[in-house]
């Protein structure tokens, strides 16, 4: 049974061992149970829940609409599916200090490996977008220290946007100031060219992240070459959901047309597949186990 893996601070050591290791690893950007169970069965070991892909499935737009409640609650529901270690997208941590403390204590409690916050002001705009503003270097120091205080075991991840509106020294001051604060992980967002993300490792030693999204301003690099870099994780957010988007998109616009979908099986996940992935067997036999008044201690 996948419920009940989730619990405070699971997977936080898992994220370590991944980081500790002389590698990058790549990080499944997932926004439901179902894609997070997809990227654990074809081998990803760790997955990050993108504010942006999340938003997205809700019917939004990434302008911090939707609420810590929602966020915590589709949370639990991934960390009860999978037992890989999750990097949670907090945005901007929902408010100040104390928002931010809350955020943390909240979304550990509901498994999260890693929590992340970034120095945008609200309403926050995606990362690659132009007309960002962040707050100044001691506001969000000071969301990173109740951060670090509310926190048990799981990591914190400090994103700045700074380099898109202040420059990359300013990106760089506030990506050494932020680990001060707390942040265990550094992640410099929208950066333009392999030199800048080059430039930005040797001059902010510490754990480093690495966002590789799409149709943005950061060059498509391979986890291989972030890894020559300097970067720890390589994050994929919303790839998945892209995909999956156009794919449902082409399917209902043939069933549509056609009136039928029976030229479209080949492409569809079986009824056994889903059943495999979802562990509709294991849930079968604790239901009949239940019923015929068996204990699992006896």
């Amino acid at each position: 049974m996948n419920w009940g893996i989730g619990k405070s601070g699971a997977g936080a050591d898992a994220l370590r061992r991944l980081m500790d290791r002389d590698e990058s690893t790549p990080v499944a950007g997932v926004f439901d149970p179902m894609s997070a169970l997809i990227a654990e069965r074809v081998g990803f070991e760790a997955l990050y829940f993108s504010g942006a892909a999340f938003s997205a499935s809700l019917g939004i737009p990434d302008i911090g609409l939707f609420t810590l409640g929602e966020l915590v609650s589709a949370v639990r529901w991934v960390t009860r599916a999978t037992s890989l270690p999750l990097v949670v997208d907090a945005d901007t941590g929902f408010g100040g200090a104390l928002s931010a403390y809350r955020a943390v204590s909240e979304l550990e409690g509901a498994g999260a490996a890693a929590i992340q916050i970034e120095d945008q002001v609200m309403p926050k705009r995606c990362g690659h977008l132009d007309g960002k503003q962040v707050v100044s270097e001691g506001e969000f120091c000071a969301k990173l220290r109740a951060a670090a205080e509310a926190r048990s075991s799981a990591l914190l991840v400090a994103r700045t946007d700074a380099k898109a509106t202040l420059g990359m020294d300013a990106a760089i001051r506030r990506g050494r100031a932020y680990r001060e604060a707390g942040a265990d992980i550094v992640f410099p967002e929208a950066l333009e060219s392999a030199e800048e993300f080059r430039l930005y490792a040797e001059e902010t030693p510490g754990a480093l992240l690495a966002n590789m999204t799409e149709f943005g301003k950061t060059p498509y690099l391979s986890v291989g070459e972030f890894q020559s870099l300097g970067y720890d994780l390589v994050i994929f957010p919303v790839t998945s959901l892209r995909v999956a988007a156009n794919a449902m998109r082409d399917a209902m616009s043939d069933v549509l047309a056609s009136g039928t979908q029976v030229h479209m099986l080949d492409r569809m996940q079986s009824r056994a597949e889903l059943y495999d992935l979802i562990g509709y067997e294991e849930y079968q036999k604790m239901d009949r186990r239940i019923s015929e008044g068996e204990s699992r201690r006896g």
